[in-house]
């Protein structure tokens, strides 16, 4: 009844912003997502509402955090059909409306590149955010970015990770999630889903030995208290999308456009810096609390992705995305390749002494 409600009063909303936009000259865009007061998305989504209000154009961000307006999916639903302009979440609950968005379940797709290059895969002038961006248009919503800078969902266990054949035989409590769980299963773990309000009590008895979150999270549930290891396993991509309404964003006018867009892609940069801080300060503080952390090379990556189970599962999320997966891996090569640096070129021999005359 209250999420009801909630969705009756955004109709009532944002019809009287609609008709204060023809009487005013103001247009006002109702935001919400359900990111917890302080968490990167609601820094973010807050930066873009400032950035917009700066810009003093009538353009307004009417932004509802936590929950305010609904969950996840009931946010991205209320978008499509246009009862709230603008929704900001991870790129999980957007598989099912955007199918093309489980490429972002691809196991260590990204672990090898830096911030950069994933930005200008996800948010730049490529193949995969042409692609990607026609798979929002399809759904009813425009995509608006990406938010990101290289950090990830990591393991935690009581057990030293420190091969590949550590993780064997490893319980681990992971989200409800098919391809999540066919990952974990293909390096010969025990993925075991279990809801978040029993995993702390479940790590503390043994029933499980190991899960998998991004740092910030692993700190809020004090996981330091009953895990001794943080291994970067880097599998998946901590990540928020920010969309729109396609009708609504199309119905603007060009300089709204112009402010909304320049607003994100302010924030976007912005808040890679940000994001790192957050990453490297909760590791900072998962280790003072007694964690020992494990770091991998490339070598790692690259061998967990030879294993015949995740390369059947990248092959599975490419026919799902139609191809879309593989875009992506062609896209973050070509961009990588693109930004390394140029062979040095080797100095020219120094010139022999002239004979004496």
């Amino acid at each position: 009844m209250k999420k009801i409600i909630t969705a009756l009063l955004v109709c009532v909303l944002f019809s009287s912003c609609a008709f204060a936009a023809s009487e005013f000259d103001e247009v006002w865009l109702v935001t919400a997502d359900t990111t917890a007061k302080g968490a990167a998305g609601q820094v973010f989504a807050q930066l873009v509402q400032a950035k917009v209000k700066a810009a003093n154009s009538g353009l307004v961000i009417d932004y509802f955090p936590n929950g305010e307006l609904g969950g996840d999916a009931d946010l991205i639903r209320q978008a499509q059909k246009g009862y709230i302009a603008i929704t900001v979440c991870q790129t999980a609950p957007i598989v099912s409306f955007i199918p093309e968005m489980a490429v972002f379940d691809l196991p260590m797709v990204f672990a090898r590149y830096d911030g950069d290059t994933i930005d200008k895969v996800l948010n730049g002038d490529s193949d995969f955010h042409k692609q990607m961006a026609a798979a929002y248009n399809k759904a009813g919503l425009h995509l608006l970015g990406f938010m990101q800078n290289a950090t990830y969902r990591l393991a935690t266990a009581n057990k030293n990770l420190l091969t590949l054949t550590d993780f064997n035989g490893l319980q681990i409590r992971t989200m409800e999630n098919k391809n999540h769980m066919d990952f974990w299963t293909a390096i010969g773990a025990e993925p075991t889903p279990l809801a978040w309000s029993e995993l702390y009590i479940s790590l503390q008895n043994g029933t499980v030995n190991a899960q998998e979150n991004a740092a910030d999270t692993c700190v809020g549930a004090h996981f330091e208290e009953v895990q001794k290891y943080l291994a970067c396993t880097n599998h998946i991509l901590y990540c928020n999308q920010i969309c729109m309404n396609e009708k609504m964003y199309q119905a603007l006018s060009p300089e709204h456009k112009a402010v909304l867009d320049k607003a994100v892609s302010e924030a976007l940069q912005e808040m890679r810096p940000r994001l790192e801080e957050i990453d490297k300060s909760n590791k900072a503080i998962l280790e003072k609390g007694g964690m020992t952390i494990i770091n991998y090379d490339n070598s790692f990556f690259s061998d967990v992705l030879a294993i015949q189970g995740v390369k059947d599962l990248y092959k599975r999320i490419d026919s799902a995305t139609n191809g879309l997966a593989s875009t992506l891996e062609k896209s973050l090569a070509d961009v990588a390749a693109a930004n390394a640096p140029a062979p040095a070129t080797p100095a020219a021999p120094a010139a022999e002494p002239a004979p004496a005359e």
